[in-house]
């Protein structure tokens, strides 16, 4: 399936649809087949101990899924989270990016299924794993 945002397009929405948090993702690799995010870790990220909290793992998750939607559907702000279910497999290193690599398992007209899998910048064994679902609106009629 061809791509409908490339990386760059991908990033620019993301800064101007949500600026609060668009500066801790980095695109690093988009094809039709696999895109990868780079969560750049800052304290806000951090729980007790120095290792990245799960609600950053689960935002990483997230983010990567829905920007592989867009990428195949174009600029469509309103898909929308509808399941997610993640497992913490391994403690991410501490203080270190985190780098998730997510595939679009299934693309209809009303919901898209992805899967990732979160690393720990440099580690070869995955820190997360996520399968998420997401609810994708009707386009609008164009007039």
């Amino acid at each position: 399936m061809a791509l409908a945002m490339d990386g760059p397009a991908l990033a620019r929405f993301l800064a101007a649809e949500f600026p609060q948090v668009a500066d801790d993702f980095a695109i690093e690799t988009l094809t039709d087949t696999l895109l990868t995010v780079r969560l750049r870790i800052g304290d806000k990220h951090l729980r007790p101990g120095g290792t990245v909290s799960g609600p950053s793992m689960f935002a990483l998750a997230d983010v990567a899924v829905y920007l592989a939607i867009l990428s195949r559907i174009g600029p469509r702000a309103l898909a929308v989270t509808t399941n997610c279910s993640i497992d913490f497999m391994r403690k991410p290193a501490a203080a270190t990016d985190l780098v998730c690599h997510c595939r679009i398992l299934k693309l209809g007209r009303s919901l898209a299924l992805g899967d990732c899998l979160i690393y720990s910048e440099g580690g070869s064994d995955p820190v997360a794993r996520a399968s998420l679902t997401y609810a994708i609106p009707p386009e609008t009629a164009r007039g």
